[in-house]
């Protein structure tokens, strides 16, 4: 076997960067690790630990300088749309380096994704329907039973950990640039304001889906993603989510049924800093659709999934749960899922009057080849399910069969979004 140097980028606030190093040593590997806040270093308490103290215009020498120094083969990373991660992916590949990332699962709530060479515009997972179904052909079909929770105080429990420090202890780190839209005390004041009005936004939520279930005409329901995603701001025509609101909502008005109805869905670990309430119910009554436009902030999804008639979205990962349910689902954005035969390709405007449900044997197997080839079990905020996701993926990475079987196509097969402000 040949040893291989695997270096460790920024991960989750999470101990699994960690596990999954452990368990690629044991396996004969070795791992190291740059630091760019105190968070990392927290969370990074094993030996392979490097500090990178410098400003970000130096990073791309500093980096080229370690990747040839320390003999790298293999890079592991979350979020590679971050300043300091598309710098290293593009040395990376530069150097004939192998890049993975790890994110939450597509699959969700309690798998992982590993995907080789990058995640939605940058995924090399196949867009061509031929391309899945002769991939999957003699897959298995996924045991979706779950098989490990968390729990959201775990999660805020290690985003503290992560993040205190590095707004208060952050010294040896003086020049990083944070990647976040909004400083974290100001996230976590507007997390501590919504949980003191969560009963009362289930409440409303509750009261919301009842209005829904008994009136009339088909319901088309769009969820919003945090304004800080990256598949958002990264992976999608538009410059901000306010844009993707404001197209979402002129196309219904113009093109919509008179009877049809827009149900649009807050995320749930909004921070509640934008005032979507307000400004969604400024435009709906402006376009004269106020009284057709429901909004909810709170509750569960499952339920007005099951009144619906489509989804739209960005490329929110519950397009794929609409998916699964034989649901028409419009992407606007770069998505894994965005694929003929399986997402609607007509433009949003006609989607209103005929959603195109996805073709089932399509659907199924593309779900197998995904389920196989890109994503694990495992969680980011519980033992048990870090101890899963880790091993699974040092596993993969260690095989290197991420991606595989037949789902990596090169080059990326899918275009990035232009910043039009408007999909296509």
């Amino acid at each position: 076997m040949t040893r291989r140097v695997f270096l460790f980028l920024q991960g989750p606030s999470s101990p699994i960067f960690s596990k999954i190093a452990d368990r690629l040593e044991e396996r004969g590997h070795l791992c190291q690790r740059i630091n760019l806040t105190m968070g990392d270093s927290l969370f990074w308490r094993r030996r392979g630990g490097h500090a990178y103290r410098g400003r970000p215009r130096d990073w791309p020498a500093f980096l080229d300088g370690f990747l040839t120094r320390h003999h790298v083969t293999d890079l592991v990373l979350l979020g590679e749309e971050r300043d300091y991660h598309r710098v290293a992916t593009v040395a990376a590949r530069r150097l004939g380096i192998d890049v993975y990332v790890v994110e939450m699962g597509y699959l969700r709530p309690d798998w992982l994704t590993i995907e080789r060479g990058g995640m939605s515009s940058n995924s090399h997972f196949p867009t061509q329907a031929a391309q899945v179904l002769a991939a999957a052909a003699d897959l298995p079909e996924p045991d979706w039973t779950r098989r490990y929770r968390q729990s959201f105080f775990m999660e805020a429990a290690y985003d503290l950990a992560y993040n205190l420090p590095n707004v208060f202890l952050n010294f040896g780190y003086p020049f990083y640039r944070r990647h976040a839209l909004y400083h974290p005390l100001a996230e976590y004041a507007g997390w501590i304001l919504r949980l003191a009005s969560e009963k009362r936004r289930t409440r409303q939520a509750a009261e919301a889906l009842d209005r829904l279930n008994q009136g009339h005409g088909p319901i088309f329901v769009y969820p919003l993603q945090l304004q800080t995603d990256f598949q958002l701001r990264a992976h999608s025509p538009y410059n901000d989510q306010r844009e993707a609101i404001s197209e979402v909502l002129s196309s219904f008005a113009r093109h919509a049924g008179s009877d049809a109805r827009l149900a649009i869905k807050v995320h749930p670990l909004d921070n509640g800093l934008i005032g979507w309430k307000a400004l969604i119910t400024r435009q709906a009554q402006a376009l004269g659709i106020g009284a057709r436009v429901t909004y909810l902030d709170g509750g569960v999804l499952e339920p007005l999934l099951d009144l619906c008639a489509g989804v739209v979205t960005v490329n929110s990962t519950v397009g794929l749960h609409a998916l699964q349910r034989d649901l028409p689902v419009k992407v606007l954005g770069a998505a894994i899922f965005r694929m003929e035969g399986l997402t609607d390709s007509q433009p949003l405007d006609r989607f209103w009057t005929a959603p195109r449900r996805p073709d089932p044997a399509l659907c199924r197997a593309f779900l197998r080849l995904l389920a196989v080839s890109v994503q694990v079990r495992g969680n980011f905020y519980s033992k048990a399910g870090t101890d899963a996701g880790a091993e699974a993926i040092a596993e993969r990475l260690h095989r290197r069969d991420v991606n595989e079987p037949g789902a990596f196509i090169d080059p990326p097969p899918r275009l990035r979004p232009a910043k039009t402000g408007r999909s296509a």
